[in-house]
């Protein structure tokens, strides 16, 4: 006899539990470290800029699944040194890649404001950091919020890569009654872990957008 819904439901949610930390974690480390690259791009030094848009174009270029692999292997095979664990390579591997896509977000967003909203608020007495935090950081953010929910949703969907260094998240703990047991249904059922979750930042996402409508023009 088959499994029960019950005992799927537990299992994948121990496998669902190891997606939502590597989510989080690199959340935590990439939304601030990706705001640190994209000043650098935006650098008045002409070798910052050079070194931040060739790392971002080398992160953006080449696929997830290939750099995860690369950062747990590599460190042993190549510099004779230990790997990380799987889960710790994983999250490596995603706070680099997405340091580089939030990044260009950022840049993006920065860089859609207006050169004359600066001026301005210097007219005024304001020194730089005044102006930016307090007259251009949250048109920033409304800006940015479209593509930024975007890749962080993405980034969800994006943690089941991990399993290509045996890292037992929601998939692989579902594709395991396939082969034990014969049951393809809690493979098409790990499905709905993500859409719970991708609909809850969604509705998150839109709040956020209606709380920042009043820039609009």
């Amino acid at each position: 006899m088959g499994a029960g819904l019950a005992d799927v439901t537990l299992n994948l949610l121990e496998g669902f539990k190891l997606n939502c930390i590597v989510f989080a974690v690199t959340l935590l480390c990439s939304l601030p470290l990706g705001l640190g690259l994209a000043f650098c791009s935006m650098s008045k030094y002409r070798a910052v800029r050079a070194v931040s848009k060739t790392f971002v174009w080398i992160v953006r270029g080449t696929p997830l699944l290939l750099q995860i692999i690369v950062v747990f292997y590599v460190p042993s095979l190549v510099f004779n040194v230990s790997s990380l664990g799987r889960p710790d390579a994983a999250i490596v591997a995603f706070v680099i890649n997405y340091t580089a896509y939030f990044s260009e977000v950022y840049r993006g967003g920065i860089e859609s404001i207006s050169k004359g909203q600066y001026e301005a608020g210097q007219v005024l007495g304001m020194t730089k950091g005044q102006v930016f935090f307090k007259v251009i950081l949250l048109q920033v953010v409304k800006r940015i919020m479209p593509p930024m929910s975007n890749e962080i949703i993405t980034l969800v969907k994006d943690t089941a890569l991990m399993r290509v260094i045996a890292n037992k998240e929601i998939i692989m703990f579902a594709q395991e009654y396939i082969s034990g047991q014969g049951l393809i249904w809690p493979l098409f059922y790990s499905g709905v872990f993500y859409l719970a979750f991708c609909g809850g930042l969604t509705l998150l996402f839109g709040a956020v957008e209606r709380r920042l409508s009043y820039f609009r023009a």
